[in-house]
Formats: C-alpha cells, structure tokens, sequence
C-alpha cells in the first residue's frame, strides 16, 4: 500500500509539472494569438483563425501524437517524451484561452477607449488600468472551467508514455490485477480539481468583492 502511495505521488508530481509549464506557457501565448486573431492584418488573422480552428477542431490525444511522432518521421529529429507532451499541451490550450481573451476583450465597450483617449490616457495605460481589470473579470469563469479541465486533461500524457499519474495507476492496475489503484488515482484528480475550483472560487469572490 505504501509502495503505490509513494508512485502514485510521483506520478502527481508529473501531472502537476504538466498542469503548471502548460498555464505558465499558454496563457500568455493565448494573449498572443487572440490579439493576433483581432488584427486587421488579414494575413495574420487568417494563420491565427486556422490554427485556433485546428487545435479546436482535432482531440488533444491526436495532438500529442502527431507532435511526438511527426519531427522525426518528417526530419529525423526526436526528442523527450515530455517535452513533446507540454508542446503539444501548450498549443491545445493556448488557442482555447485565446478564444476566451478573444470574448473578453471583444465585449469591453468602444466607448471606454475613446473616453480615455479624449482624457490623455496613453494606450498602455488604457489597457492595463482600465481594460484589463475588466477582461479578468469577464473571463474569470470561463478560464476556471479550461483550468480545471487541465487538470483531467494531464491523464493523456500518458498516450506518449509519459509517466504521470493515470499511467502509474494503470500500470499498477495491470500488475496487480486489481482497480483500486485507479480508484486511487481517481481521488488524487479530485483533490486537485477541488483545490483549483476551490482557488478560483475564492478569486470569484475577491473580484466581486472589491468590484
């Protein structure tokens, strides 16, 4: 028992590294790609449609493969299990995020930048002290349920062999004939889940507080 406690925590720790360099990464790369898909170049635009749309359009676990399988198929190149794990994770969040910043920012009233402009405020000071408050607020809930989703979505790591904690439950499963490891597994996803929901609730909270 303490055995599969001891791998089942080294596992967690795999899932947590994936769930944190995923956010650590995509969030801002999703900031990147929604202001890329509001540009009026329409070059740019359009490269930034497609991709949201790819990444959208096709599952995560065909992601993962093609990212680990397709550099070396197509230049002979591999690398690392998990390095191709938090790229392809990366990729898959950054445009889910970018359609939520997208939404967010699409909702903030023209008239607030004209307002500004009129009161001599510079861009950069329109964005960060007057727009940005606001599309926190207003993607809150939406970039809670893509965190939280996160959270389970560490379990396809496993697809590429990645050692995190589904894996180490399946294989503990297998060796042992016997489900309670994925039971297991299954109250470690929960603790986590609710301790982001949890985390997210209490910013919920703050922000309508000091509203």
């Amino acid at each position: 028992m303490s055995g599969l406690l001891v791998q089942m925590l080294e596992g967690t720790v795999t899932s947590l590294k994936v769930f944190f360099l995923t956010l650590l990464f995509s969030l801002p790369l999703g900031f990147v790609v929604a202001k890329g898909k509001m540009t009026r170049v329409t070059i740019i635009r359009w490269i930034t449609d497609l991709y949201i749309q790819i990444m959208r359009g096709t599952p995560l676990i065909l992601q993962l493969i093609f990212v680990y399988f397709a550099p070396f198929y197509v230049f002979g190149v591999s690398y690392d299990r998990f390095t191709a794990c938090i790229i392809a994770f990366v990729l898959n969040y950054s445009a889910y995020f970018a359609e939520i910043y997208r939404s967010g920012l699409q909702a903030i009233d023209q008239g607030q930048y004209e307002a500004a402009k009129v009161l001599g405020f510079t861009k950069a000071y329109t964005f960060f002290h007057i727009v940005l408050p606001q599309v926190i607020k207003n993607i809150f809930p939406s970039l809670g349920n893509e965190v939280i989703n996160l959270v389970k979505d560490t379990a396809l790591a496993q697809t590429i062999g990645v050692a995190e904690l589904f894996r180490v439950a399946q294989t503990s499963a297998s060796r042992q004939f016997s489900t309670f490891p994925i039971f297991v597994a299954g109250i470690f996803y929960f603790i986590m889940n609710y301790i982001v929901s949890r985390a997210f609730a209490i910013g919920e909270k703050k922000m309508n507080y000091y509203r």
